[in-house]
């Protein structure tokens, strides 16, 4: 066109949101324009532009020879001739291209066609622009909302994720990864991969993930908590699959047990820099058989090392073989430092950018417990002197641990929470005692899923409904978790100062 200004915006409540400029010194345009500067590009009022809030209302395009009186919101835009150009784009207006010219401009009829022709091309591109901005905004945000926020903080190692969106289509996929923190002593990590790159793959991941948290923290094996989520996926009746690898690791003896279904092998760095993968019995992907078996592989870690979950988009692509992809991660993983697991992850993931597929990568560092728990555990007998036989094995636990002076505290919440499981359960009934550094923690296992209540309104004239109640009293910390087959009340009371 031969201009000198040029003003691309869109009209986002009744402002005019400015896209690109040209020339793009703020100088170079009015100064109702520079007072609204906020970030790169400006944006104005419509009320401070009536010629432009005209257009707009009208959908029609405004030439303006040159001489013509403008507000001061055009002022030295087009002193030779201004062209105002409403976008339409599906019945709507969606922006505003002004085009001026400094010396006199004629505007000749095949010059009108052009400029009528172009704005109805730059409506729908920007019409398209803002429709794909939504779309990867509301992808971004599912994909961001469907993994975790942060891991959680273990005792006895670190963890650390990465994510990596695929190049093409929405940039989300059905990559997922999740650590969980089962017990003190205990976490399970997972890493899955959802077949397919849309919105569709994200949402079967959300669901996969938020299943096989739910059951893994309802106290579940591995080989259950994979099962489980397996039917639940084939229930689903999509024709997407879902690989999955799952690892629950002993924090404390540092045993860990493996689950793979359909999914790469984990991969293991040990403490002399070596590296090696796991040799995992695998079961089918998830969603294909209902009735599949998925065997658990025993592995002990020794502190130092490093265990590595990864997709297939980190090793695999179509000018990378998966075997020359696993040798090189194994080659990276052999070659970075474990003092740093974040900057470690970030050197297996390379310099390359976002690959064809998305990328998921877990690593979790065993480093062992530094203080290890002493442990006692008791089967409660449903006979009539039950509790007594429970207090008694209490009394002589915490006298061989030399903590009898967290006794009375002790002895009160072991009476409570066996005679609660007693009376309140059917089936078997565990005591464990646990004295990790200065705090002694009781657990009362049986097999009734439900939480136990606290009365809302205490009569004081009744015999029972306090148990609870002085429970809470009494320990620093007291809750209850669901396990396998039942549930567990535990509480923990802090050992008085002074005692070894």
């Amino acid at each position: 066109l031969a201009a000198d200004h040029v003003a691309l915006a869109a009209v986002q409540d009744d402002r005019v949101m400015v896209t690109a400029l040209d020339p793009p010194r703020p100088g170079a345009w009015p100064d109702v324009w520079r007072t609204e500067w906020r970030t790169e590009w400006p944006d104005a009022p419509l009320r401070a532009l009536p010629t432009l809030q005209a257009a707009l209302r009208d959908g029609r395009m405004d030439l303006w020879p040159a001489g013509t009186a403008l507000e001061a919101g055009l002022a030295g835009i087009g002193a030779g001739g201004l062209a105002v150009l409403p976008l339409p784009a599906k019945g709507q207006v969606a922006g505003v291209c002004l085009v001026g010219w400094d010396r006199p401009h004629e505007f000749v009829p095949e010059e009108r066609s052009l400029l009528t022709a172009t704005a109805a091309l730059v409506g729908q591109a920007l019409k398209r622009a803002h429709a794909h901005d939504a779309e990867q905004e509301l992808a971004t945000m599912l994909q961001r909302s469907l993994l975790p926020r942060r891991l959680p903080e273990l005792p006895g190692g670190t963890a650390v994720a990465r994510y990596l969106p695929a190049r093409r289509g929405l940039q989300v996929g059905g990559d997922w990864y999740d650590v969980i923190a089962l017990s003190e002593d205990r976490v399970a990590l997972v890493i899955g991969d959802v077949q397919g790159h849309s919105a569709g793959a994200a949402t079967i991941m959300g669901q996969m993930r938020t299943a096989v948290r739910a059951y893994a923290i309802e106290g579940h094996p591995p080989d259950v908590v994979v099962s489980h989520a397996n039917r639940l996926l084939v229930g689903m009746e999509t024709d997407l699959f879902a690989t999955c690898c799952y690892a629950e690791l002993d924090l404390e003896e540092g045993n860990a047990l493996f689950v793979r279904a359909g999914h790469l092998a984990p991969m293991l760095r040990l403490p002399d820099g070596s590296t090696e993968e796991v040799e995992v019995a695998g079961g089918p992907p998830l969603g294909i058989l209902a009735e599949a078996d998925f065997p658990m592989t025993a592995v002990e870690l020794a502190p130092g090392t490093v265990l590595a979950l990864v997709t297939d988009g980190l090793v695999e692509a179509a000018d990378l073989p998966l075997d020359e992809g696993m040798r090189r991660t194994r080659v990276a993983l052999a070659a970075a430092d474990p003092a740093d697991p974040g900057k470690m992850a970030d050197e297996l993931l390379g310099d390359d950018g976002r690959r064809e597929d998305d990328v998921a990568l877990l690593l979790l560092r065993y480093d062992g417990m530094r203080t290890r728990p002493i442990r006692a555990g008791w089967m409660v007998w449903r006979l009539p002197d039950a509790v007594m036989h429970a207090r008694r094995f209490t009394a002589r636990t915490l006298r061989r641990w030399k903590v009898q002076e967290a006794a009375d505290a002790v002895l009160l919440v072991v009476s409570e929470l066996v005679t609660n499981a007693l009376v309140h359960t059917q089936g078997p009934v565990r005591l464990d005692l646990v004295l990790r550094g200065d705090r002694v923690r009781v657990s009362v296992s049986d097999s009734s899923p439900r939480a136990p209540a606290k009365p809302v309104i205490v009569d004081w004239e009744a015999t029972g409904g306090r148990g609870l109640l002085l429970v809470e009293a009494m320990s620093d910390a007291f809750g209850s978790v669901p396990v396998a087959g039942g549930k567990q009340v535990w509480s923990e009371i802090a050992v008085p100062e002074g005692v070894p």
